[in-house]
């Protein structure tokens, strides 16, 4: 059995067993968004499931990615100044966020881990969930903005 039909079938058991059907869209919903690295929008996931499920709507893929999150194989990610964006690393992990393109790494650093367990305990907090967001500017926007600054100081 292929990594594809792995994924497939544990989709499908993760459905079924939180009360859900596991129909064919759902399932190439899930396959999009737990194959994602970019930390797909609902549009984008949509886009790319139309070309195989020309019928699919919007609507679906969005009550999807609702039922992936209560499920636990994605999380939504609310980030400022930009779509909901969803993520298919659901372990303690930080997103660095450009603030030009817009794009969204995943870091894992194991230090992370230990320090939520820590804050929560002294609070005696239960930890749900976790977002660590770190925003700053791309290596590829710094050098097109260096670019850019060399080019208008060229002008003058």
């Amino acid at each position: 059995m292929s990594d594809k039909d792995d994924q497939g079938a544990s989709i499908i058991r993760m459905l079924r067993r939180n009360g859900y059907m596991a129909t064919p869209q759902r399932i190439a919903i899930g396959r999009f968004a737990l194959n994602r690295q970019d930390h797909p929008t609902a549009q984008r996931i949509f886009s790319d499931v139309k070309k195989i499920y020309p019928t699919i709507s919007l609507a679906t893929v969005y009550k999807t990615l609702q039922i992936l999150k209560e499920i636990g194989l994605i999380q939504e990610l609310n980030l400022p100044r930009s779509q909901t964006r969803f993520d298919a690393n659901t372990s303690p992990h930080i997103h660095l966020v450009c603030n030009g393109c817009g794009a969204i790494r995943d870091i894992k650093d194991s230090t992370l881990r230990d320090m939520i367990a820590r804050v929560a305990s002294i609070e005696s907090f239960a930890v749900t969930a976790q977002h660590f967001d770190i925003y700053g500017t791309c290596q590829s926007c710094s050098r097109a903005n260096n670019l850019e600054t060399l080019r208008a100081t060229a002008r003058t």
